[in-house]
């Protein structure tokens, strides 16, 4: 049978033609067509109402006069003006006040969530987890100054200093050790009446107490940090101990020297942001 030509013989073709497929001239469907049609007045349209032209030190503006940065500030006026009337309120209440209230502690959380991701968020991580030997966890319920609302505030607004002495010269490597020995012991329930009574005798029951357990540091500097417990505010290493008791914390000229600072943010964010903050701090599982 002979084999039957399928190829439209009428149809007019570019007089090109490769394993027996010849190029036809066609025109395209009508769909394409109109769709061909439609996008590029389309691009005319939206050149002429929307800036889109590079030029050589800006863009065609269009005649709308839309902009990105116009837009941004529209929805934040428009942020600002639903949250006015909120702020007005955290601006008459406490702290206690505003954990108390469900709404604007909710208020408070939700809107302390940038202000913390931009200034906090940084040392003490996302969730307060902290960082090991660097900055403290937010999350727990060991709080050197206190963990009220009413100090935490102040801790943001006015920041806090640690402040330990240095043994390097007041003690030998060997009592140095020791006392190292002894915390560790400590922090485990295992220390002996014989390592607390050296701990006692080389004076460190003056701020961190007779049984090691410290306490929340006041405005006269007295209390220091829990060593009973396994929280630990640099390392739980021995080596880091010794550096620790070695070289003290935030020591002038003092190499080595361990540094606990915390900036003071009074100045930086507004009252309404600090109360806010500390509710979110506060929040974040260890506030008492």
């Amino acid at each position: 049978m002979a084999k039957q030509d399928k190829q439209p013989q009428h149809a007019p073709d570019t007089g090109h033609e490769w394993d027996g497929i010849r190029e036809l001239t066609n025109p395209p469907p009508r769909w394409w067509m109109i769709s061909f049609h439609a996008s590029w007045i389309f691009c005319v349209v939206y050149f002429i109402l929307y800036p889109s032209i590079p030029l050589v030190n800006e863009a065609t503006k269009g005649v709308l006069g839309w902009t990105q940065i116009g837009e941004l500030n529209e929805a934040v006026a428009e942020n600002d003006k639903i949250r006015a009337p909120f702020l007005k309120q955290v601006a008459q209440m406490n702290g206690q006040q505003l954990l108390a209230d469900d709404g604007m502690r909710n208020f408070a959380e939700s809107s302390a969530k940038a202000i913390y991701g931009d200034n906090c968020a940084g040392c003490h991580g996302a969730g307060g987890e902290g960082a090991p030997g660097l900055f403290p966890v937010l999350a727990d319920d060991d709080w050197l100054f206190g963990g009220d609302i009413d100090t935490i505030t102040e801790s943001i607004a006015d920041g806090r200093m640690g402040q330990m002495p240095a043994h390097a010269e007041m003690l030998s490597p060997d009592e140095i050790g020791q006392l190292a020995d002894m915390v560790l012991a400590a922090s485990e329930g295992k220390a002996t009446p014989e390592q607390f009574a050296q701990f006692n005798d080389i004076g460190c029951s003056g701020c961190h107490g007779e049984d090691a357990a410290g306490g929340v540091i006041n405005d006269l500097g007295n209390g220091a940090a829990n060593l009973t417990d396994r929280i630990w505010r640099f390392s739980n290493s021995r080596e880091e101990i010794i550096r620790t008791i070695s070289y003290g914390v935030n020591q002038e000229d003092v190499p080595n020297t361990r540094v606990a600072i915390m900036p003071a943010f009074g100045e930086k964010l507004s009252p309404e942001d600090i109360k806010m903050l500390a509710v979110k701090v506060h929040q974040f599982g260890g506030g008492k």
